[in-house]
């Protein structure tokens, strides 16, 4: 079995685990309130006029962990069961969304690198499938092809290890906020430490797998040459 092979099928499992343990956690912690009584539209208020910030506002949106911060009409979604929910998980997701919110306002600069970054990883995104698919038919006549192809993917790469950062820093504001706000129990904010951990190592191989697939396409190109 080729190594690439290898990283595809590592990568693969890993990302079950982690995506089945973030389930997992999500499903317990959705069950346990915060004791608080704040929903998690509530909490996302509140951390943002602490903050400082009143031009965003915070709206719910379909899908389950489909919460997500826009900069561009500044606005945090939250998927309907953390928008109306009191549990921890809610109080998590939602206050991490807003931790995106706090880093747009000063001006966090991985953020605004993974910001500037979007138009070009969109047109990447948009292509590079056919670009790879063309220049792995097309090797030995127009290698070229898949060395572009190569590049783009590259961007997106790029663009998954940026968001590290970014995902981990918004857990850190969240976490940090919500220990002085007594909306989750000291006991409640391990459990939200907890369940953000697991969210976060969804970033972690979503940029592995994306490192490997990178690999497997370099590989290719480079063995055209034995």
């Amino acid at each position: 079995m080729g190594i690439q092979w290898i990283l595809f099928i590592g990568v693969a499992v890993l990302s079950w685990l982690v995506q089945s343990r973030l389930q997992n956690k999500a499903k317990k912690y959705s069950a346990i309130p915060t004791g608080s009584g704040m929903t998690g539209r509530d909490v996302a208020l509140k951390m943002l006029h602490d903050n400082g910030i009143y031009d965003v506002s915070v709206t719910h949106t379909p899908g389950h962990l489909t919460d997500h911060y826009n900069p561009v009409n500044k606005t945090v979604n939250l998927s309907e069961t953390v928008y109306n929910s009191d549990s921890i998980m809610a109080a998590a997701v939602a206050a991490h969304e807003c931790g995106h919110a706090v880093q747009h306002a000063r001006a966090y600069a991985p953020l605004k690198l993974r910001s500037g970054l979007v138009p070009v990883v969109s047109f990447a995104s948009n292509i590079m499938t056919w670009v790879l698919l063309a220049g792995v038919l097309l090797l030995n006549v127009f290698p070229g092809l898949l060395l572009l192809g190569i590049i783009l993917f590259a961007m997106t790469t790029l663009f998954s290890f940026i968001t590290l950062p970014v995902e981990i820093n918004a857990s850190q504001r969240a976490l940090a906020w919500l220990g002085t706000t007594g909306i989750v129990s000291s006991y409640n904010h391990a459990k939200a430490e907890d369940a953000l951990r697991a969210a976060a190592y969804t970033y972690v191989v979503v940029a592995l797998g994306s490192l490997a697939t990178l690999v497997y396409y370099v590989m290719i190109f480079m063995g055209r040459r034995e």
